[in-house]
């Protein structure tokens, strides 16, 4: 029975879900941390401002150290909305977008033996084109890495690049590195909650993208079926 409309709307939306999962790790930890320094640096200046003796000017450093690590919390926690697609921006360069999400996935991937490699043709540079839902796109770009690292036997390595002007290609290739962790196989997505094909097409549909997958390489353009640049 062919699936209904709204059931595949429901199947990307839990591929969406299984994406921003993974990505939890990270995106918790860029929240965790100023937590941390913010903790100490409260318990520092409560012991320095109880000393008579204290040095205003060292008062001052410590509430501007602590100011300052409120503001990258804040903006982590505001950074939450890019995930959601109803979310209005002002589209992403493709750089910025691809060197997000390696910075999510490459803790993860590592621990499993599988390197994240960037091509230097991605690096930031002036003038770049902005791409609408960026959202979308950081989805797609988890989704194609998580395709990679779920299907190809013996990946050790996932390569982005370029693909033209306006899109992306990624590349798996076998390595000989050994996960770092000894129990890294137990992170790795039960086989039911794995990103394969059709997990990867239902994403792709959902978010209006084609998806061109060869073997261990797949590509995608950055901006939505049929929309030009």
């Amino acid at each position: 029975m062919k699936a209904s409309p709204g059931a595949r709307s429901w199947m990307a939306a839990g591929v969406r879900h299984e994406l921003l999962t993974r990505a939890l790790p990270a995106l918790r930890h860029e929240m965790a941390a100023p937590v941390s320094v913010v903790r100490m640096g409260v318990l520092l200046l409560k012991r320095q401002a109880a000393d008579p003796a204290a040095d205003p000017a060292a008062l001052v450093e410590r509430a501007t150290l602590i100011d300052e690590q409120v503001t990258q919390l804040a903006g982590a926690i505001r950074s939450l909305r890019d995930w959601e697609l109803a979310t209005q921006d002002e589209g992403v360069t493709r750089s910025a977008l691809v060197a997000q999400c390696a910075a999510l996935m490459r803790v993860a991937f590592e621990l499993q033996g599988v390197g994240l490699r960037v091509a230097d043709t991605l690096a930031p540079r002036d003038g770049e084109a902005r791409f609408p839902s960026g959202a979308a796109l950081r989805y797609m770009v988890l989704g194609a890495l998580g395709y990679l690292h779920d299907s190809v036997p013996g990946i050790g390595e996932i390569v982005i690049e370029p693909d033209g002007d306006e899109g992306l290609r990624f590349r798996a290739g076998s390595g000989s590195a050994e996960p770092a962790d000894p129990m890294a196989g137990a992170h790795r997505a039960p086989r039911a909650l794995a990103i394969d094909t059709v997990a990867l097409q239902s994403l792709a549909d959902g978010l209006g993208y084609e998806v061109a997958v060869d073997g261990a390489e797949l590509s995608f353009g950055m901006n939505p079926a049929g929309t030009a640049a």
